[in-house]
């Protein structure tokens, strides 16, 4: 057994127990939660986000992940709930004045002041250290102690006054249940947003559909793509045969003594032998001011001797 030079051996040197069950520091972990980013481990600088379960990231950090999701970290699992930027929400934090952690001395040296929280409740003043229980609002990214919230009963926000609901009120570093909870909510949220965007594309095809309808059915006020002198024809044409088709049931009722169309081999009235003015009828290429000849209609033809 050895003993060399009169070493008397213990129980607990000789037979091997059960290992101790190591114990989590809880300052240490109330420091990791409240001052490092939960994304990259690094110290929180503004501006610092939110998720909907309540952990404070550096919105950098938030940004690399999104852009680079192949990436397979070991601390993506911790932000693998955030699928875009609109997950997170911006905190509206007020610095604490007796946090002395980035004042550096003669030397140029800095230390990271543990002692004190960087930031404090605007409302009742207590330090958000992990030991009093913050929460923020989904709406407007405020931050403030859940005391306040308790004591100071509002529909309304403490420090910018915008009005939020229950849903809107995220725990920040809460616990187990605190989490779950919080979970539980954004999956309804994100069910409901999804079935609102289901709901919204029927409309939107219907909204698309109902100006062809209304295009088919606009009347005489709609005109159709098409050359300038058909279109034109087309509509004199619709206001002349009402008389035209008075003057030809005279005529056919005095002959025939009914009511009828025209016959087939009747000649068409020409707008150039009609009465209307010689404006109106510059309109229609039957006017001597819409024949050219070849060398006019030609498109490389110059008339005059400059060439731009």
């Amino acid at each position: 057994m050895g003993c060399d030079g009169g070493t008397i051996p213990k129980r607990h040197e000789l037979v091997k127990g059960p290992k101790k069950v190591e114990k989590v520091d809880k300052d240490a972990e109330l420091v990791a939660q409240w001052n490092y980013c939960a994304l990259s481990q690094e110290i929180l600088r503004r501006p610092i986000v939110a998720c909907e379960l309540g952990r404070l990231y550096n919105k950098d950090a938030v940004i690399e992940f999104l852009l680079d999701k192949s990436s397979g970290k070991a601390l993506g699992k911790a932000a693998s709930h955030i699928k875009s930027i609109k997950n997170v929400t911006e905190l509206r934090l007020s610095d604490n004045p007796a946090w002395e952690g980035d004042k550096g001395n003669t030397k140029g040296d800095k230390h990271d002041d543990l002692q004190r929280a960087r930031f404090i409740c605007p409302v009742v003043g207590l330090e958000m250290n992990g030991r009093h229980r913050f929460c923020f609002l989904r709406c407007c990214g405020c931050v403030f102690s859940e005391r306040a919230l308790k004591e100071i009963k509002a529909e309304v926000c403490h420090t910018c006054g915008a009005a939020f609901q229950d849903d809107d009120v995220i725990v920040l570093n809460g616990t187990k249940e605190d989490v779950e909870m919080l979970k539980s909510r954004m999956e309804e949220r994100r069910l409901r947003a999804r079935l609102g965007k289901k709901a919204k594309k029927p409309k939107a095809a219907e909204s698309v559909s109902k100006p062809d309808v209304s295009e088919e059915s606009a009347g005489p006020s709609k005109i159709k793509a098409g050359k300038p002198e058909e279109t034109s024809l087309d509509s004199r044409e619709k206001k002349i045969t009402p008389a035209s088709k008075s003057a030809a049931a005279a005529a056919n009722g005095s002959s025939s003594g009914r009511v009828g169309k025209p016959p087939c081999g009747a000649a068409k009235r020409s707008i150039a032998d009609s009465e209307e003015s010689e404006a109106y009828k510059s309109l229609f290429t039957t006017h001597s001011s819409a024949k050219r000849s070849k060398e006019e209609s030609a498109h490389w033809v110059t008339h005059t001797s400059y060439c731009f």
